[in-house]
Formats: C-alpha cells, structure tokens, sequence
C-alpha cells in the first residue's frame, strides 16, 4: 500500500483536466489532494469522480482557489468551505473537519493530518504588520488575486480566518498525538516554514504562502513528512530530518519549462 500526493490540478486548463483523467487505477493505495483543484464545487466534484474509484481513499485540503467566490457558486469564506467539505463527505473523501486516518506503510503507522491553516502576511520582513506587507509586495507590482475573490466571513480578515484555524488544527493534533504514538504526515496547501516559500520570479508573494504560527509543527507534531503545494515549484527538502514535498502540478505553461516527468504523482511512503 502506497500513500501519493498530488497538488494543485487546477482543472479549467483542458490540458490538466486530462492528465486527471489519465492516472491509472492504483488498487489499494491513497491519494492526498493537496488543494486548487479548481474555483468550483464543480471542479472538487470532477476530479473525485474520475480518482475515487482508482484509489482504496482520497484526502482532500483546500487551497486558495478553492475558496475563491465565483460564479456560480455563491458561497462565501466558511461557507463555500463547507460547501466543498460537504461535497468531499458526499463521497467518502477525507477533510482537515475529519477524524485523521492512520496509514500503515507495512513497518510504521502514520498518523496523516490533513490541514487547513491558511496565512496570515507573516511571511514578509520583521515586524511588519499584515498592511505594511501587502502594501511591501504591491511595491514590486504583486497582489494576489485572493484580496478580491478569497473572502473571509464571517472573520473580519484572512489574518483573523488563518488564526482561527490554526488554534482548532493545533488542539485537533495535540488530541490525535495523545492516543497515537507515532509519527505523522502533515497534508496543507500551503508550506509550513517561510524559508519553503521562496519564490525566484515573485519573491514578495510569499506572504501570500503560509504563517509563521505553523513553523514548529513538523517538530511539534512528530512529522515524517509534510505535504504541501501553492507554490508550483515541485521538488523535495529535508529540514530538521523531515520531508518537506511541494507536490503540484501547476499550470500547463509552467510544466513546458520543467523536464518532462513520467510520473505526476508524488509517493510520499513507503
């Protein structure tokens, strides 16, 4: 049994859509979605019925353009979140609202915590405030398209919505590890270190990347690994003798300039 994780499908391209369409069967095994499937309950419906029947379970956390409120879903913040929690409960699919599951990899049971923690601008020079880093990154030209479609109600602000989560996903995990006395899997669309998001051709975007809240967390909570996305950046780090892998597969202009890969899933154990 073999756990893959793959992120980031964003299924409007035609051409992601069909490389969703294309993954094989994999008896047995689990799949991690990683989040940005796509900006509808549509899409999130899309890619569970064509993987499900291919894998033993799926566990989905959602991303940034998940969230988004678009037409023609209507829901907003907490809302549309529920919203695609509900269409994962609809088909067996596992959330960061759900009992965590434990993976046996044939030598070690794996707690695997699926997450949904956010960010808060915190990723962005000392002793800046969220205001002062958003109006740091619009001086090099960036500002996430989230600022007019990612909407936090009820929360007055996506700072306020990412603490929110992040004080429910620290209790959640200190009451998993007091029963389960191995190590853990960490699953969240975005990195849990600032020093993963660093972003080359856009390096003030990262406070659009995570929370420094979540930096001890793969100490914290025993990981062996940490799955995340967000950053379309794939590739493997290892820090603190932890795993860290950015599984996305990004948009189809992005994948032109990388090295052509045979595998789009990324196996995270054994």
């Amino acid at each position: 049994m073999t756990l893959w994780a793959i992120s980031d499908l964003h299924v409007a391209h035609q051409e992601n859509r069909r490389i969703v369409e294309q993954i094989p069967e994999h008896p047995g095994d689990w799949l991690i979605l990683g989040g940005d499937v796509g900006e509808s309950a549509a899409a999130l419906r899309f890619v569970i019925d064509a993987l499900a029947p291919r894998f033993e379970r799926l566990i989905w956390v959602p991303g940034n353009h998940d969230l988004w409120s678009v037409p023609p879903d209507t829901g907003r913040g907490e809302a549309k979140y529920a919203e695609l929690v509900g269409v994962c409960r609809e088909r067996g699919v596992l959330t960061p609202e759900d009992p965590y599951p434990v993976f046996d990899d044939g030598t070690t049971r794996h707690l695997v915590a699926p997450l949904f923690a956010l960010y808060d601008y915190s990723f962005c020079p000392k002793g800046m405030s969220p205001s002062e880093a958003r109006a740091w990154a619009r001086e090099s030209g960036i500002e996430c398209v989230d600022e007019h479609l990612l909407h936090p109600d009820p929360h007055p602000t996506r700072e306020a919505w990412c603490e929110a989560r992040c004080a429910y996903s620290e209790k959640r995990l200190e009451d998993a590890l007091a029963t389960h006395d191995g190590p853990t899997v960490l699953v969240n669309h975005y990195p849990l270190l600032p020093e993963l998001a660093r972003l080359p051709m856009i390096p003030r975007f990262s406070i659009w990347c995570g929370t420094t809240r979540t930096r001890d967390w793969h100490r914290r909570f025993r990981a062996t690994a940490c799955v995340y996305g967000h950053l379309h950046i794939p590739g493997t780090r290892r820090i603190d003798d932890v795993r860290f892998e950015e599984v996305s597969l990004g948009y189809p202009r992005e994948r032109a300039r990388r090295p052509a890969v045979r595998r789009h899933l990324r196996q995270i154990l054994p």
